[in-house]
């Protein structure tokens, strides 16, 4: 059975996690492993972060999770793992299919370069494995991952997912900043990021006297 997981199933899904990332020890950079290989307040943020799981049951007793998170204008398939002792037995393809039906948008899905059996596993079900500049610009946008990890990783798409224009992408790495503030102090009147309308996103400045300011980050 396939249901999302509960509140208090979160020792589970931490337990699932990491017996499943043991398919990992010894195949991925050894600077990339740790023993666990998610820690509690890592699986925690991950939550906070948007991310929700979903389980497979099988005898009453959860064997495989896997994640979803709405991130822009994408989903994300994140930290997908199934027991051990459950493995080779298509409860991942599953699960995988039952969340691209939950699926509203184009669908990507990282992981780790070198683990060769999960990246034939997302290409035998429509995944397609984007090229390195594009890898690159995926995870800078849509992941927040640190450098070593995004050096030794893949991202994959589905046949929704339209690859950006070269200048979409350069529009991305350059985003200008227009602030129009009031006179009044802690109040924001318009802020614009790249020529969207962002200001429901920004705190209340305080800032006295009104000024226009434009600035650029690659």
């Amino acid at each position: 059975m396939i249901r999302r997981c509960a509140k208090n199933e979160f020792e589970h899904i931490y337990a699932i996690i990491n017996d499943g990332a043991h398919a990992y020890n010894g195949v991925i950079p050894a600077d990339c492993w740790a023993e666990p290989y998610m820690r509690v307040d890592e699986l925690q943020h991950e939550i906070d972060a948007g991310v929700m799981f979903w389980c497979s049951e099988e005898g009453g007793a959860l064997c495989a999770v896997m994640g979803l998170q709405n991130v822009r204008d994408v989903t994300l398939i994140r930290h997908a793992y199934v027991l051990s002792a459950y493995q080779r037995q298509g409860i991942g393809a599953q699960l995988l299919s039952h969340l691209r039906t939950l699926a509203r948008s184009p669908i990507l899905i990282g992981t780790w370069a070198a683990a060769l059996w999960a990246i034939r596993f997302y290409e035998k079900h429509g995944f397609r494995v984007v090229g390195p500049k594009q890898k690159e610009y995926l995870l800078e946008r849509y992941w927040n991952v640190p450098e070593r990890q995004a050096e030794v990783s893949v991202v994959l798409a589905d046949s929704a997912w339209q690859e950006p224009k070269a200048e979409d992408r350069a529009s991305h790495a350059k985003v200008g900043f227009h602030f129009c503030l009031t006179d009044e102090p802690s109040q924001v009147q318009e802020v614009f990021c790249g020529g969207r309308d962002v200001t429901s996103h920004f705190a209340l400045i305080p800032i006295r006297q009104r000024r226009v300011a434009t600035t650029q980050e690659k």
